[in-house]
């Protein structure tokens, strides 16, 4: 999951704080993959510690992922299918595969822009897809402006208030079950459909 130790983060938020906190979430946002996650929690941790603010950090963390979804969506409006075509050929990853998954998106885009942001990997990609898809900005804008301030709001209280009565390592373990078993419902939710598809499409050109 991790670039960075939980050590090497913890550093960071003592040292530099609000700023790493904005930092490091709004780089996630532009879709590098950063823990921007882990590091918004152990600045609420930190809160709760007294070592922070509650507010300043939460008020770092929601700019963070606002601003750097932004970047993202005019990343990926402004080159991101390039990239992600590139991408595709490495892996051996068919393009009409990744059109099927570009139309999926863009037919539920609020939802994965929203709600995105409580999922690994989807956190990091929904902002450019947003753009690739040509979400209107407007819509986005507003979309990213709720996600952000609700995913900071739930990332940073959770972490003050059940960061007083656990350990770190605890409450980072908990976010992380939660978030892999979201991570697998929402690949669920994209591939199941895609596959489906695909079987009935077959099985209408072999009648």
């Amino acid at each position: 999951m991790e670039f960075l130790s939980l050590e090497t983060i913890q550093a960071l938020a003592s040292q530099y704080g609000y700023l790493a906190v904005f930092v490091g979430i709004l780089l996630e946002n532009l879709g590098i993959p950063l823990p921007g996650e882990t590091i918004t929690i152990v600045g609420g941790f930190l809160a709760g510690s007294g070592e922070l603010n509650y507010w300043f950090v939460l008020g770092s963390a929601a700019m963070g992922a606002f601003i750097g979804g932004i970047g993202g969506y005019f990343v990926g409006k402004y080159g991101g299918w390039k990239l992600i075509l590139a991408a595709a050929k490495v892996f051996r990853i068919q393009e009409v595969q990744l059109e099927e998954v570009k139309t999926k998106f863009s037919e539920n885009a609020i939802k994965a822009v929203f709600f995105g942001r409580f999922i690994p990997l989807i956190r990091i990609v929904s902002s450019p897809m947003a753009g690739v898809v040509e979400m209107p900005l407007g819509k986005f804008l507003a979309v990213n402006l709720a996600g952000a301030a609700t995913w900071a709001s739930v990332m940073t209280t959770l972490a003050f208030f059940v960061g007083k009565v656990v350990s770190l390592e605890q409450l980072l373990e908990w976010v992380s079950k939660f978030a892999i078993l979201a991570l697998f419902i929402a690949i669920g939710f994209i591939v199941v459909p895609i596959w489906l598809e695909s079987r009935a499409l077959k099985s209408g050109e072999g009648e």
